[in-house]
C-alpha cells in the first residue's frame, strides 16, 4: 500500500473548501428563519372612504306623508266668500352630509367615531302643488291668499312631520344604517353621535 502524498496545493483548496463550508454553516445558522404572526388590530380609513362616504350628500332615514285641510273666510255685508284647499306632501327626514365638521370621523384604535348633522327636514319644498286641490272657492281671492294658505298648511305639516317621535325615529335608522356600513368597513367599535341643531 502507497502512502498517500498531499501536497501543498491540495492542502490549499481542501482548507479554501473547509473554511468556505464553515462560513456557510455559520451564515445558515446565524440567520432567523422564522416567521412570526403579528396581528394589527388598527383599521385604516383612507380620505378617499371618507370622501365617498361624504359624497352620498343627503341621506334620507324617514319619509312623512300628510295631507292638510286648509281654509279661510272673508266675512262680507250681504254675504261670505269662502276659500278651502287640501294639500298633499312628503317630508323627507334624514342627514345631509355635506353639512358634516372637520373631526366628523375619528379614529382611535379598533374604534370609529361619527359625528354627524343633526336629522331634519332634507327638502323645504316638500307640497306636492301638482296634487293640491281647491275644495271649495267662492268670491275673488288673490295671489297672496292662497299663498297664505300654502303657507298654514306647510306649518301644519312640519309640526306633524317633525315630531319628536318622528326625528329619534331618524335618529335610530341614521344609527343602524351608518352602524351597518362602519361594520362591513371592518370596525368592530362603532359610536355615533348626532351634533344639535343650531334651530
Amino acid at each position: 500500500m502507497k502512502p498517500i502524498t498531499i501536497n501543498r496545493k491540495q492542502l490549499l483548496v481542501a482548507a479554501v473548501v473547509a473554511v468556505a463550508i464553515l462560513l456557510v454553516w455559520l451564515l445558515i445558522k446565524s440567520t432567523d428563519n422564522s416567521m412570526e404572526l403579528e396581528h394589527n388590530k388598527e383599521i385604516d380609513i383612507t380620505p378617499a372612504q371618507i370622501r365617498s362616504i361624504r359624497d352620498i350628500g343627503e341621506w334620507e332615514f324617514l319619509s312623512v306623508s300628510d295631507e292638510e285641510f286648509v281654509d279661510t273666510v272673508r266675512r262680507g255685508f250681504l254675504h261670505n266668500d269662502h276659500l278651502a284647499r287640501i294639500y298633499y306632501g312628503t317630508m323627507r327626514i334624514g342627514v345631509d352630509l355635506s353639512d358634516v365638521e372637520e373631526d366628523w370621523l375619528v379614529i382611535e384604535g379598533d374604534t370609529v367615531i361619527l359625528t354627524l348633522p343633526p336629522v331634519g327636514l332634507l327638502d323645504e319644498r316638500f307640497i306636492d302643488e301638482a296634487r293640491t286641490v281647491a275644495f271649495h272657492e267662492s268670491g275673488k281671492w288673490k295671489a297672496t291668499d292662497r299663498e297664505d294658505l300654502y303657507q298654514r298648511a306647510r306649518r301644519r305639516m312640519m309640526v306633524y312631520g317633525l315630531s319628536k317621535e318622528n326625528l329619534k325615529s331618524a335618529e335610530d335608522n341614521a344609527d343602524a344604517q351608518f352602524r351597518q356600513l362602519l361594520r362591513s368597513m371592518g370596525f368592530e367599535n362603532v359610536v355615533i353621535r348626532f351634533r344639535h341643531s343650531s334651530r
